[in-house]
């Protein structure tokens, strides 16, 4: 028989390590990761297998459904929103030509195996677009249905796949005679501005959080893009990797739809800096604002609505602002920094 394991892409990323981390320690899950690069060390403990490879080489996914009764598909590969406004045909190629692979997947591996794959999607509140600054303060917390109206290619990818995965769940094959028996189990989290210890920020617009703690953290100077009162949501990696736990685990019964907010915190780019400077008095952090980078941050929201998810899955952040920082950000930074592991 083959052995059952978990499939997740990106395995490299920021929510690639701390969901392995954290899915291996609970000795639950046999993983096999892909990544284009290699795997980071620290990781090869948790893993069964690791593959070098690309999500859009479609010979190499194909091979997996005859080696492993895949359960769950976590797919946490993308080209993230800064990086995609540079390169935006490899965003698309990436985002959404490897995500379409990987639902392919997971659809094939539901038919043969006689019972859903579930497909776990990190989505972002990239997927919104709000006019402008007047109507974001005026907006208290937004739902999963509104000002869906995406600014950059990120964005864009991020909401048609959420619509793929949709389609894949329940309208697959649609008008076919014999329309398959067995369809993915897709379920999304959109995320706000993640924060994580464990890795130095690649390519996010909202990583102006994350820049100021670890540039801070190895005295290097850092000219934040963004306006002090600048305002979106934001989490901390402990709780996104909770957050994607708690999904998968959710029973398909409980669960109102397929797309769903979650949330911690909403603060200030100046309340970041006054809490990184605080634990780092040297800390040299000044604001120079990117007109470009600051559009695109004034579509996001201030604040989300996670009702649905707090409600359907038992969705509640263990980490508010204070104790984000108190608690996991600035004593596992600073042990990361002087113990010379970047």
């Amino acid at each position: 028989m083959r052995n059952e394991v978990i499939l997740i892409t990106g395995a490299n990323g920021e929510i690639g390590h701390g969901l392995i981390k954290q899915l291996g320690k609970s000795g639950k899950a046999n993983i096999v990761a892909i990544d284009l690069k290699p795997l980071d060390e620290c990781l090869f403990p948790f893993c069964e297998r690791f593959i070098q490879g690309d999500i859009l080489d479609k010979i190499l996914l194909g091979r997996l459904t005859s080696e492993y009764e895949i359960t769950t598909i976590y797919h946490l590969a993308s080209i993230l929103s800064t990086k995609a406004e540079y390169s935006p045909e490899i965003a698309h190629q990436i985002n959404v030509e490897g995500t379409f692979n990987l639902l392919q997947l997971g659809m094939n591996l539901s038919q043969w195996q006689g019972k859903s794959v579930k497909f776990i999607y990190p989505s972002s509140i990239a997927v919104y677009g709000i006019p402008d600054l007047k109507q974001k303060e005026n907006i208290q917390k937004i739902k999963e249905n509104e000002y869906c109206n995406p600014i950059t290619m990120y964005g864009i990818n991020k909401l048609y796949c959420e619509h793929l995965g949709r389609y894949f769940s329940l309208y697959y094959h649609q008008l076919s005679k014999d329309r398959p028996k067995n369809s993915i189990d897709f379920r999304s989290i959109r995320f706000p501005g993640l924060i994580s210890a464990d890795t130095f920020p690649t390519g996010g617009t909202s990583d102006y959080g994350p820049e100021m703690l670890h540039n801070a953290a190895q005295n290097k100077p850092y000219e934040c893009f963004v306006r002090s009162d600048t305002r979106i949501p934001f989490m901390v990696m402990p709780d996104a990797v909770k957050a994607l736990m708690l999904l998968e685990k959710a029973k398909r019964e409980s669960l109102s739809q397929l797309i769903y907010n979650v949330t911690s915190f909403s603060p200030t780019a100046l309340d970041i800096c006054e809490i990184v400077k605080a634990g780092y008095p040297k800390a040299e952090i000044v604001f120079e604002v990117s007109q470009n980078r600051q559009r695109i941050i004034d579509s996001w929201p201030a604040d989300v609505d996670d009702t649905p998810a707090r409600t359907d899955w038992g969705w509640n952040p263990e980490y508010d602002l204070t104790k984000s920082f108190q608690d996991y950000l600035l004593p596992a930074i600073k042990v990361r920094y002087s113990s010379n592991k970047f």
